[in-house]
């Protein structure tokens, strides 16, 4: 098993309208960094990678996400290894 203090942690609407138009507190909401699919149905999701000391701390930053702590996106969390890519 590989070990690393890589994390990923997926993000998936709790209502699938915020797809074609979000309500104001969700608009106001801002993500610097992350990616989404592009597909407008239940099945898509975003991602967001980062780096944490470890397991715990990772929990902690998707605690503290704006999106996720309003409800308006649930979290997953993974461990995660970046296979190819720059840093």
């Amino acid at each position: 098993m590989i070990k690393t203090n890589e994390f990923l942690y997926k993000l998936q609407p709790v209502r699938s309208e915020l797809l074609e138009e979000g309500t104001t507190p969700e608009e106001e909401i801002i993500i610097l960094f992350a990616s989404r699919t592009t597909n407008p149905d239940p099945t898509s999701f975003g991602i967001v990678i980062f780096r944490a000391g470890d397991e715990v701390e990772a929990r902690k930053v998707i605690k503290n996400d704006p999106a996720v702590k309003r409800e308006i996106f649930k979290a997953e969390l993974f461990p995660y290894h970046t296979a190819l890519g720059g840093y």
